[in-house]
Protein backbone atom coordinates (compact mmCIF):
# COMPACT_ATOMS: atom_id res chain seq x y z
CA UNK A 1 0.00 0.00 0.00
CA UNK A 2 1.34 3.59 -0.97
CA UNK A 3 1.93 5.76 1.85
CA UNK A 4 0.88 8.95 2.02
CA UNK A 5 3.90 10.27 4.42
CA UNK A 6 7.25 8.88 5.06
CA UNK A 7 9.63 10.60 7.00
CA UNK A 8 13.32 8.58 6.69
CA UNK A 9 16.81 9.03 8.77
CA UNK A 10 15.39 9.60 11.98
CA UNK A 11 16.23 9.06 15.56
CA UNK A 12 13.72 7.28 17.90
CA UNK A 13 14.53 6.24 21.40
CA UNK A 14 13.86 2.88 22.23
CA UNK A 15 10.65 3.73 24.68
CA UNK A 16 8.97 4.22 21.96
CA UNK A 17 9.83 2.02 19.26
CA UNK A 18 11.72 -0.79 19.04
CA UNK A 19 15.83 -0.30 18.41
CA UNK A 20 16.51 -0.21 14.83
CA UNK A 21 13.69 1.97 14.05
CA UNK A 22 15.05 4.74 11.64
CA UNK A 23 11.49 5.52 9.64
CA UNK A 24 7.88 5.44 9.61
CA UNK A 25 5.23 5.32 6.52
CA UNK A 26 1.89 6.72 7.12
CA UNK A 27 -1.59 5.80 5.40
CA UNK A 28 -4.50 7.55 6.07
CA UNK A 29 -4.17 9.11 9.52
CA UNK A 30 -2.00 5.80 11.01
CA UNK A 31 0.87 4.31 11.67
CA UNK A 32 0.86 1.69 8.67
CA UNK A 33 5.17 0.45 9.58
CA UNK A 34 8.27 1.30 11.70
CA UNK A 35 11.71 0.00 10.44
CA UNK A 36 14.35 1.10 8.61
CA UNK A 37 15.12 3.39 5.63
CA UNK A 38 15.31 0.67 3.07
CA UNK A 39 12.25 -1.07 4.38
CA UNK A 40 10.13 1.95 4.63
CA UNK A 41 10.98 3.43 1.49
CA UNK A 42 9.44 0.38 -0.61
CA UNK A 43 6.29 2.06 0.55
CA UNK A 44 6.86 5.02 -1.46
CA UNK A 45 4.27 6.15 -4.12
CA UNK A 46 3.90 8.66 -6.70
CA UNK A 47 2.13 10.67 -4.38
CA UNK A 48 4.09 10.01 -0.88
CA UNK A 49 5.04 13.03 0.12
CA UNK A 50 8.95 11.99 1.80
CA UNK A 51 10.57 14.00 4.83
CA UNK A 52 14.36 13.70 5.60
CA UNK A 53 14.90 13.95 9.12
CA UNK A 54 18.31 14.27 9.01
CA UNK A 55 18.92 12.84 12.21
CA UNK A 56 16.44 14.78 13.36
CA UNK A 57 14.64 13.36 16.98
CA UNK A 58 10.91 11.84 16.00
CA UNK A 59 8.82 10.91 18.99
CA UNK A 60 4.93 10.25 19.72
CA UNK A 61 2.81 13.90 19.60
CA UNK A 62 3.14 15.69 22.98
CA UNK A 63 -0.26 15.06 24.84
CA UNK A 64 -0.89 18.56 27.02
CA UNK A 65 -2.67 17.32 29.86
CA UNK A 66 -4.16 20.47 31.34
CA UNK A 67 -4.28 23.57 29.20
CA UNK A 68 -7.24 25.82 28.94
CA UNK A 69 -7.78 26.90 24.98
CA UNK A 70 -10.19 29.51 24.81
CA UNK A 71 -8.25 31.48 27.52
CA UNK A 72 -5.01 31.03 25.72
CA UNK A 73 -6.39 32.30 22.46
CA UNK A 74 -7.44 35.34 24.27
CA UNK A 75 -3.93 35.78 26.14
CA UNK A 76 -2.40 35.72 22.58
CA UNK A 77 -3.84 39.65 22.31
CA UNK A 78 -2.91 40.58 26.12
CA UNK A 79 0.54 42.01 27.38
CA UNK A 80 3.00 38.97 29.02
CA UNK A 81 4.29 40.12 32.28
CA UNK A 82 5.85 37.21 33.61
CA UNK A 83 9.43 38.55 33.13
CA UNK A 84 8.46 41.81 34.41
CA UNK A 85 9.44 42.89 38.27
CA UNK A 86 9.55 46.27 38.90
CA UNK A 87 7.58 49.19 38.91
CA UNK A 88 9.42 51.27 36.55
CA UNK A 89 9.56 48.49 34.05
CA UNK A 90 5.83 47.56 34.41
CA UNK A 91 4.91 51.14 33.92
CA UNK A 92 6.87 51.41 30.49
CA UNK A 93 5.54 48.12 29.24
CA UNK A 94 2.25 48.67 29.86
CA UNK A 95 2.35 52.38 28.78
CA UNK A 96 3.90 50.91 25.35
CA UNK A 97 1.19 48.82 25.06
CA UNK A 98 -1.70 51.18 25.51
CA UNK A 99 -0.03 53.10 22.96
CA UNK A 100 0.18 50.22 20.39
CA UNK A 101 -3.80 49.08 21.81
CA UNK A 102 -5.71 52.28 21.31
CA UNK A 103 -9.75 53.03 22.49
CA UNK A 104 -11.55 52.88 25.56
CA UNK A 105 -11.62 48.75 25.94
CA UNK A 106 -10.19 47.65 29.16
CA UNK A 107 -6.25 46.59 29.07
CA UNK A 108 -5.08 43.35 29.94
CA UNK A 109 -1.60 42.14 31.66
CA UNK A 110 -1.14 38.13 32.18
CA UNK A 111 1.40 35.96 34.06
CA UNK A 112 1.77 38.42 36.52
CA UNK A 113 3.87 37.51 39.33
CA UNK A 114 2.75 38.46 43.04
CA UNK A 115 5.74 40.21 43.66
CA UNK A 116 6.04 42.23 40.31
CA UNK A 117 6.28 45.47 42.49
CA UNK A 118 8.23 43.90 45.22
CA UNK A 119 8.50 41.46 47.90
CA UNK A 120 6.71 43.72 50.59
CA UNK A 121 4.34 44.92 48.08
CA UNK A 122 1.25 43.34 46.70
CA UNK A 123 -0.46 45.16 43.65
CA UNK A 124 -2.92 47.25 44.67
CA UNK A 125 -5.08 49.67 42.65
CA UNK A 126 -2.88 52.69 43.26
CA UNK A 127 0.14 51.26 42.03
CA UNK A 128 -1.73 51.07 38.67
CA UNK A 129 -3.60 54.15 38.81
CA UNK A 130 -0.19 55.22 38.85
CA UNK A 131 0.37 54.07 35.70
CA UNK A 132 -2.82 54.53 33.75
CA UNK A 133 -5.98 56.07 35.59
CA UNK A 134 -7.99 57.16 32.51
CA UNK A 135 -8.30 53.58 30.80
CA UNK A 136 -9.62 50.39 32.60
CA UNK A 137 -6.40 48.33 33.48
CA UNK A 138 -6.38 44.83 34.94
CA UNK A 139 -3.47 42.67 35.85
CA UNK A 140 -4.20 39.07 35.63
CA UNK A 141 -1.76 36.72 38.37
CA UNK A 142 0.19 34.18 37.14
CA UNK A 143 -2.08 31.70 38.45
CA UNK A 144 -5.37 32.93 36.81
CA UNK A 145 -6.66 32.49 40.46
CA UNK A 146 -6.53 36.28 41.47
CA UNK A 147 -6.06 39.92 39.69
CA UNK A 148 -5.78 43.28 40.28
CA UNK A 149 -7.57 46.40 38.62
CA UNK A 150 -7.57 49.77 38.37
CA UNK A 151 -10.23 53.03 40.15
CA UNK A 152 -11.63 52.65 37.00
CA UNK A 153 -12.32 49.17 36.19
CA UNK A 154 -13.22 48.93 39.61
CA UNK A 155 -15.89 51.52 39.02
CA UNK A 156 -16.95 50.63 35.79
CA UNK A 157 -17.55 46.93 37.38
CA UNK A 158 -19.54 48.67 39.99
CA UNK A 159 -17.57 47.00 42.89
CA UNK A 160 -15.16 50.01 44.14
CA UNK A 161 -16.85 49.86 47.17
CA UNK A 162 -17.18 46.14 47.56
CA UNK A 163 -19.09 43.50 46.48
CA UNK A 164 -20.59 40.08 48.80
CA UNK A 165 -19.18 37.26 47.18
CA UNK A 166 -20.25 34.42 48.98
CA UNK A 167 -17.64 32.01 49.98
CA UNK A 168 -14.76 31.02 47.89
CA UNK A 169 -14.19 34.70 45.99
CA UNK A 170 -13.16 37.82 47.61
CA UNK A 171 -13.23 41.90 46.41
CA UNK A 172 -10.26 42.62 49.18
CA UNK A 173 -10.91 45.94 50.88
CA UNK A 174 -8.21 48.79 51.69
CA UNK A 175 -7.96 50.84 54.96
CA UNK A 176 -10.09 53.39 53.44
CA UNK A 177 -13.05 51.65 53.10
CA UNK A 178 -12.99 51.16 49.26
CA UNK A 179 -11.65 47.85 46.77
CA UNK A 180 -7.98 48.12 47.01
CA UNK A 181 -7.69 46.53 43.70
CA UNK A 182 -7.12 42.42 44.58
CA UNK A 183 -9.62 40.78 43.09
CA UNK A 184 -9.65 36.53 44.55
CA UNK A 185 -10.46 33.82 42.77
CA UNK A 186 -13.52 33.96 40.03
CA UNK A 187 -16.39 34.77 40.97
CA UNK A 188 -14.24 38.40 41.62
CA UNK A 189 -12.39 38.35 38.77
CA UNK A 190 -15.63 37.90 36.60
CA UNK A 191 -16.83 41.37 37.46
CA UNK A 192 -13.70 42.94 35.94
CA UNK A 193 -13.47 40.66 33.51
CA UNK A 194 -17.23 41.08 32.18
CA UNK A 195 -16.12 44.70 30.98
CA UNK A 196 -14.12 43.25 27.98
CA UNK A 197 -15.44 42.09 24.90
CA UNK A 198 -15.52 38.67 25.45
CA UNK A 199 -17.89 39.06 28.49
CA UNK A 200 -15.87 36.15 30.47
CA UNK A 201 -17.01 33.82 28.03
CA UNK A 202 -13.57 32.45 28.47
CA UNK A 203 -13.28 32.09 31.78
CA UNK A 204 -13.45 29.43 33.78
CA UNK A 205 -16.61 30.45 35.75
CA UNK A 206 -18.40 30.45 32.46
CA UNK A 207 -21.53 28.33 31.47
CA UNK A 208 -22.56 29.08 28.42
CA UNK A 209 -25.87 29.87 29.26
CA UNK A 210 -26.09 33.41 27.34
CA UNK A 211 -27.12 34.22 23.53
CA UNK A 212 -23.78 34.80 21.64
CA UNK A 213 -24.42 36.64 18.48
CA UNK A 214 -22.90 35.06 15.45
CA UNK A 215 -20.73 37.83 15.05
CA UNK A 216 -19.41 36.79 18.68
CA UNK A 217 -19.41 33.11 17.97
CA UNK A 218 -17.31 33.62 14.78
CA UNK A 219 -14.83 35.97 16.97
CA UNK A 220 -14.50 33.10 19.47
CA UNK A 221 -13.83 30.51 17.44
CA UNK A 222 -10.77 32.26 15.68
CA UNK A 223 -9.57 32.80 19.22
CA UNK A 224 -9.87 28.97 19.45
CA UNK A 225 -8.40 28.33 16.50
CA UNK A 226 -5.16 30.85 16.90
CA UNK A 227 -4.72 28.65 20.19
CA UNK A 228 -4.84 25.51 18.35
CA UNK A 229 -1.99 26.89 15.74
CA UNK A 230 -0.50 27.27 18.86
CA UNK A 231 -0.11 24.11 20.14
CA UNK A 232 0.66 22.91 17.11
CA UNK A 233 3.99 24.81 16.77
CA UNK A 234 4.64 23.40 19.94
CA UNK A 235 4.60 19.89 19.07
CA UNK A 236 0.83 19.43 20.74
CA UNK A 237 -1.18 16.88 19.25
CA UNK A 238 -3.92 16.17 22.13
CA UNK A 239 -5.05 18.84 24.64
CA UNK A 240 -6.98 17.83 27.43
CA UNK A 241 -9.00 21.44 27.87
CA UNK A 242 -10.26 22.04 31.69
CA UNK A 243 -12.86 24.28 31.10
CA UNK A 244 -15.62 23.37 29.27
CA UNK A 245 -19.33 24.40 28.83
CA UNK A 246 -21.86 23.69 26.16
CA UNK A 247 -20.76 26.72 24.32
CA UNK A 248 -17.21 25.69 24.16
CA UNK A 249 -18.66 21.98 23.03
CA UNK A 250 -20.38 23.85 20.24
CA UNK A 251 -17.64 25.94 19.30
CA UNK A 252 -15.09 23.27 19.16
CA UNK A 253 -17.50 21.24 17.15
CA UNK A 254 -17.87 23.89 14.64
CA UNK A 255 -14.00 24.04 14.29
CA UNK A 256 -13.59 20.18 14.25
CA UNK A 257 -16.35 19.44 11.85
CA UNK A 258 -14.71 22.08 9.58
CA UNK A 259 -11.37 20.85 9.56
CA UNK A 260 -9.92 23.94 11.24
CA UNK A 261 -8.69 22.37 14.75
CA UNK A 262 -5.60 21.10 14.24
CA UNK A 263 -5.42 18.41 17.34
CA UNK A 264 -7.57 16.50 19.16
CA UNK A 265 -9.29 18.18 22.42
CA UNK A 266 -10.79 17.04 24.91
CA UNK A 267 -13.60 18.84 26.72
CA UNK A 268 -15.07 18.25 30.38
CA UNK A 269 -17.97 19.83 32.14
CA UNK A 270 -17.02 22.20 34.50
CA UNK A 271 -19.29 22.20 37.61
CA UNK A 272 -19.26 23.97 40.97
CA UNK A 273 -20.96 23.05 44.80
CA UNK A 274 -24.36 24.83 43.72
CA UNK A 275 -24.73 22.33 40.65
CA UNK A 276 -24.69 19.39 42.94
CA UNK A 277 -24.77 15.79 41.77
CA UNK A 278 -27.96 16.86 39.60
CA UNK A 279 -25.39 18.72 37.56
CA UNK A 280 -24.05 16.06 36.17
CA UNK A 281 -26.62 15.83 33.68
CA UNK A 282 -25.64 18.99 31.94
CA UNK A 283 -23.05 16.99 30.10
CA UNK A 284 -25.52 16.02 28.16
CA UNK A 285 -26.38 19.39 26.34
CA UNK A 286 -22.54 19.39 25.19
CA UNK A 287 -24.22 16.98 21.85
CA UNK A 288 -22.48 15.09 19.74
CA UNK A 289 -18.57 14.24 19.58
CA UNK A 290 -16.26 14.01 16.62
CA UNK A 291 -15.01 10.98 16.55
CA UNK A 292 -11.17 11.18 16.85
CA UNK A 293 -11.55 15.02 17.28
CA UNK A 294 -13.38 15.77 20.10
CA UNK A 295 -14.10 14.06 22.91
CA UNK A 296 -16.14 14.62 26.03
CA UNK A 297 -16.86 12.30 29.13
CA UNK A 298 -15.33 13.98 31.97
CA UNK A 299 -16.29 16.43 34.65
CA UNK A 300 -13.87 19.02 35.96
CA UNK A 301 -14.48 20.05 40.19
CA UNK A 302 -12.61 22.63 41.75
CA UNK A 303 -11.67 21.84 45.60
CA UNK A 304 -9.78 24.88 46.24
CA UNK A 305 -7.12 27.69 44.80
CA UNK A 306 -3.98 28.63 45.25
CA UNK A 307 -1.56 29.14 48.38
CA UNK A 308 -0.80 32.58 47.39
CA UNK A 309 -4.50 33.96 47.97
CA UNK A 310 -4.83 31.70 50.81
CA UNK A 311 -7.51 29.87 49.19
CA UNK A 312 -5.60 26.60 48.82
CA UNK A 313 -7.20 24.30 51.54
CA UNK A 314 -4.66 22.48 53.79
CA UNK A 315 -4.56 19.64 56.20
CA UNK A 316 -2.93 21.53 59.48
CA UNK A 317 -3.15 25.50 59.95
CA UNK A 318 -1.16 28.12 57.52
CA UNK A 319 1.76 29.31 59.13
CA UNK A 320 1.23 31.89 61.47
CA UNK A 321 -2.47 32.31 60.87
CA UNK A 322 -3.72 29.55 63.73
CA UNK A 323 -6.23 27.77 62.85
CA UNK A 324 -6.58 28.81 59.55
CA UNK A 325 -6.95 26.01 56.82
CA UNK A 326 -9.15 27.84 54.39
CA UNK A 327 -12.24 26.15 53.32
CA UNK A 328 -13.64 23.60 50.67
CA UNK A 329 -14.78 25.31 47.19
CA UNK A 330 -17.44 21.90 47.84
CA UNK A 331 -18.51 20.85 50.74
CA UNK A 332 -17.38 16.78 51.42
CA UNK A 333 -20.74 15.50 51.42
CA UNK A 334 -21.56 17.25 48.54
CA UNK A 335 -18.47 16.64 46.85
CA UNK A 336 -18.70 13.30 47.76
CA UNK A 337 -22.06 12.79 45.72
CA UNK A 338 -21.17 14.34 42.78
CA UNK A 339 -18.50 11.57 42.45
CA UNK A 340 -20.35 8.89 42.97
CA UNK A 341 -23.04 10.37 40.15
CA UNK A 342 -20.81 11.08 38.31
CA UNK A 343 -18.74 7.70 38.46
CA UNK A 344 -22.00 6.24 38.42
CA UNK A 345 -22.68 7.41 34.82
CA UNK A 346 -19.27 6.27 33.56
CA UNK A 347 -17.82 9.47 33.70
CA UNK A 348 -13.52 10.60 34.30
CA UNK A 349 -13.31 13.01 37.21
CA UNK A 350 -10.67 15.72 37.26
CA UNK A 351 -10.21 17.89 40.48
CA UNK A 352 -8.10 20.84 40.52
CA UNK A 353 -6.23 20.20 44.59
CA UNK A 354 -3.58 22.27 45.28
CA UNK A 355 -3.34 21.89 49.20
CA UNK A 356 -2.76 19.03 50.58
CA UNK A 357 -6.18 19.15 52.15
CA UNK A 358 -7.91 19.20 49.54
CA UNK A 359 -5.89 16.44 47.87
CA UNK A 360 -7.08 14.48 51.15
CA UNK A 361 -10.63 15.53 50.27
CA UNK A 362 -10.15 14.69 46.96
CA UNK A 363 -8.79 11.08 47.30
CA UNK A 364 -11.90 11.05 50.25
CA UNK A 365 -14.43 11.83 47.17
CA UNK A 366 -12.83 9.36 44.77
CA UNK A 367 -12.83 6.52 47.47
CA UNK A 368 -16.93 7.01 48.32
CA UNK A 369 -17.21 6.39 44.60
CA UNK A 370 -15.65 3.06 44.23
CA UNK A 371 -17.45 2.36 48.01
CA UNK A 372 -20.73 3.03 46.04
CA UNK A 373 -20.41 2.04 42.81
CA UNK A 374 -17.59 -0.57 43.10
CA UNK A 375 -14.55 -0.77 41.31
CA UNK A 376 -13.95 -0.10 37.79
CA UNK A 377 -11.07 1.28 35.64
CA UNK A 378 -12.21 4.78 36.09
CA UNK A 379 -8.75 7.08 35.87
CA UNK A 380 -10.27 9.86 38.02
CA UNK A 381 -7.61 12.35 37.84
CA UNK A 382 -6.13 15.07 40.54
CA UNK A 383 -5.01 18.28 39.03
CA UNK A 384 -1.87 19.89 40.36
CA UNK A 385 -1.18 18.33 43.40
CA UNK A 386 1.09 20.97 44.83
CA UNK A 387 1.37 19.88 48.07
CA UNK A 388 0.11 16.16 49.05
CA UNK A 389 0.37 14.33 53.27
CA UNK A 390 2.92 11.53 53.07
CA UNK A 391 0.00 9.37 54.03
CA UNK A 392 -2.17 10.52 51.31
CA UNK A 393 0.44 9.22 48.97
CA UNK A 394 -0.03 5.52 49.72
CA UNK A 395 -3.94 6.17 48.74
CA UNK A 396 -3.50 7.00 45.37
CA UNK A 397 -2.41 3.87 42.98
CA UNK A 398 -4.76 1.22 45.23
CA UNK A 399 -7.76 3.60 43.90
CA UNK A 400 -6.05 3.73 40.37
CA UNK A 401 -5.85 7.85 40.36
CA UNK A 402 -3.87 9.77 37.69
CA UNK A 403 -1.60 12.90 38.91
CA UNK A 404 -2.08 15.58 36.32
CA UNK A 405 1.10 17.78 36.93
CA UNK A 406 2.79 20.87 35.67
CA UNK A 407 6.39 20.64 35.95
CA UNK A 408 6.09 24.46 35.02
CA UNK A 409 4.69 25.48 38.52
CA UNK A 410 7.04 25.22 41.26
CA UNK A 411 8.01 28.31 42.87
CA UNK A 412 12.02 28.51 41.66
CA UNK A 413 11.19 27.01 38.31
CA UNK A 414 9.90 28.93 34.40
CA UNK A 415 10.69 32.55 35.92
CA UNK A 416 8.85 32.01 39.02
CA UNK A 417 10.03 33.57 42.57
CA UNK A 418 10.10 31.54 45.47
CA UNK A 419 7.85 34.34 47.22
CA UNK A 420 5.44 34.56 48.39
CA UNK A 421 4.48 31.17 47.75
CA UNK A 422 7.01 28.98 49.39
CA UNK A 423 6.48 31.06 52.56
CA UNK A 424 2.66 30.74 52.85
CA UNK A 425 3.07 26.97 51.73
CA UNK A 426 4.87 26.61 55.19
CA UNK A 427 8.33 24.51 55.10
CA UNK A 428 6.74 21.59 56.68
CA UNK A 429 4.79 21.14 53.51
CA UNK A 430 8.09 21.33 51.35
CA UNK A 431 9.42 17.64 51.38
CA UNK A 432 6.14 16.69 49.65
CA UNK A 433 5.70 19.59 47.75
CA UNK A 434 5.23 18.82 43.55
CA UNK A 435 6.23 15.36 44.77
CA UNK A 436 6.84 14.31 40.64
CA UNK A 437 9.77 11.34 42.01
CA UNK A 438 7.53 9.52 45.29
CA UNK A 439 4.59 10.25 42.96
CA UNK A 440 6.01 8.01 40.28
CA UNK A 441 8.37 5.83 42.32
CA UNK A 442 4.46 4.47 43.83
CA UNK A 443 3.24 3.07 40.65
CA UNK A 444 1.13 6.04 40.39
CA UNK A 445 0.20 7.28 36.56
CA UNK A 446 1.86 10.78 35.56
CA UNK A 447 0.87 12.86 32.71
CA UNK A 448 2.25 16.38 32.06
CA UNK A 449 0.84 19.65 31.49
CA UNK A 450 1.36 23.31 31.51
CA UNK A 451 -1.88 24.22 32.76
CA UNK A 452 -1.72 27.37 29.59
CA UNK A 453 -2.13 30.26 29.65
CA UNK A 454 -0.96 30.11 33.69
CA UNK A 455 2.62 29.27 32.29
CA UNK A 456 4.22 29.30 28.96
CA UNK A 457 2.56 25.99 26.74
CA UNK A 458 6.07 24.55 25.32
CA UNK A 459 6.68 21.00 26.53
CA UNK A 460 10.14 21.18 25.50
CA UNK A 461 10.56 24.15 27.71
CA UNK A 462 8.21 22.53 30.49
CA UNK A 463 10.97 18.85 30.49
CA UNK A 464 13.78 21.45 30.70
CA UNK A 465 12.22 23.01 34.37
CA UNK A 466 11.68 19.63 35.07
CA UNK A 467 15.24 18.17 34.75
CA UNK A 468 17.07 21.60 36.14
CA UNK A 469 14.31 22.00 39.52
CA UNK A 470 16.73 22.42 42.38
CA UNK A 471 15.35 21.96 45.92
CA UNK A 472 14.06 25.11 47.84
CA UNK A 473 16.37 23.73 50.61
CA UNK A 474 19.16 21.16 50.91
CA UNK A 475 17.57 18.99 53.02
CA UNK A 476 14.93 18.91 50.65
CA UNK A 477 14.54 15.50 48.53
CA UNK A 478 14.99 15.79 45.07
CA UNK A 479 11.97 15.37 43.17
CA UNK A 480 13.41 15.55 39.83
CA UNK A 481 12.32 12.61 37.20
CA UNK A 482 14.67 12.09 34.11
CA UNK A 483 14.70 12.99 30.86
CA UNK A 484 12.66 9.76 29.65
CA UNK A 485 10.40 9.91 32.30
CA UNK A 486 9.09 13.24 31.57
CA UNK A 487 8.96 12.14 27.82
CA UNK A 488 6.61 9.32 28.92
CA UNK A 489 4.76 11.49 31.15
CA UNK A 490 4.16 13.86 28.36
CA UNK A 491 2.78 10.89 25.65
CA UNK A 492 2.13 7.62 27.21
CA UNK A 493 0.92 8.75 30.58
CA UNK A 494 -0.93 11.63 28.63
CA UNK A 495 -2.54 8.47 26.58
CA UNK A 496 -3.27 6.86 29.11
CA UNK A 497 -5.03 9.79 31.43
CA UNK A 498 -7.26 9.83 28.09
CA UNK A 499 -8.05 5.80 28.23
CA UNK A 500 -6.19 6.10 24.72
CA UNK A 501 -3.36 4.19 25.24
CA UNK A 502 -4.59 1.70 22.32
CA UNK A 503 -4.58 4.62 20.18
CA UNK A 504 -1.59 7.01 20.60
CA UNK A 505 1.52 7.97 22.70
CA UNK A 506 3.82 5.54 21.36
CA UNK A 507 5.14 4.54 18.06
CA UNK A 508 3.63 1.37 16.55
CA UNK A 509 1.36 0.18 13.58
CA UNK A 510 -1.67 0.69 13.53
CA UNK A 511 -1.83 3.41 15.93
CA UNK A 512 -2.49 7.42 15.04
CA UNK A 513 0.00 8.75 13.44
CA UNK A 514 0.45 11.77 16.01
CA UNK A 515 3.91 12.59 15.36
CA UNK A 516 6.83 15.78 16.05
CA UNK A 517 10.19 15.72 14.78
CA UNK A 518 12.54 17.26 17.41
CA UNK A 519 15.80 18.97 16.21
CA UNK A 520 18.36 19.86 18.11
CA UNK A 521 19.13 18.05 21.85
CA UNK A 522 16.76 16.62 23.84
CA UNK A 523 19.26 15.41 26.29
CA UNK A 524 20.46 19.19 25.82
CA UNK A 525 17.65 20.13 27.68
CA UNK A 526 19.10 19.59 31.25
CA UNK A 527 21.24 22.15 30.15
CA UNK A 528 19.27 24.88 28.36
CA UNK A 529 16.72 25.62 26.96
CA UNK A 530 17.23 26.54 23.78
CA UNK A 531 18.94 22.78 23.35
CA UNK A 532 16.09 21.51 20.90
CA UNK A 533 12.87 22.98 19.50
CA UNK A 534 9.84 21.76 17.27
CA UNK A 535 10.96 21.33 13.38
CA UNK A 536 7.14 19.00 12.36
CA UNK A 537 4.20 17.93 14.11
CA UNK A 538 1.64 15.97 12.02
CA UNK A 539 -1.51 14.84 13.66
CA UNK A 540 -3.40 12.31 12.38
CA UNK A 541 -1.55 11.88 9.62
CA UNK A 542 -1.40 15.96 8.65
CA UNK A 543 1.16 18.20 9.00
CA UNK A 544 -0.33 20.70 11.09
CA UNK A 545 3.37 22.72 11.89
CA UNK A 546 6.11 22.72 9.72
CA UNK A 547 9.48 24.94 10.48
CA UNK A 548 10.86 25.00 6.94
CA UNK A 549 7.43 26.65 5.63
Amino acid sequence: MPADLIILNAHVRPIFAPPGTTAIAVSEGLLLELGSDEAIRRHAGPETRIIDANGRELMPGFIESHVHLFMGGATLAMLNLGSVFGFEAARAALLDFAATNPGDEILYGYAVNYVIFGEDRRPDRHLLDAILADRPLCLLATDLHCAWANTRALKLAGILNGADLGPGAEVVMGDDGLANGELREFGAMRRVRMLSRLKDRDGLGYEGRDIVSDEDRTHDKALIRMAGDYCARHGITTAVNMDGNAYQAGLMRDLALAGDMPMRVSLPLRLEQRHGPEGIALIDDFGPEVPGRLHFGRIKLFMDGVYDTWTALTATDYPARPGFRSEPLIAPAIFNAMCIEADRRGLQIATHAVGDGAVRATIDGYEAARHANGWRDSRHRIEHIDTIAREDLERLAPLGIVASMQPVHPPGSAGLPLEPTTTIMGRHRWPTAFAWRMIRERGVPLAFGTDWPVSPISPLYAIHCALTRQPWSADMPDQRISLDECLLAYTTGGAYAGFAEDRRGRLEPGLDADLVLIEGSLDGLAETEDAARVALTVCGGSITFDRTL
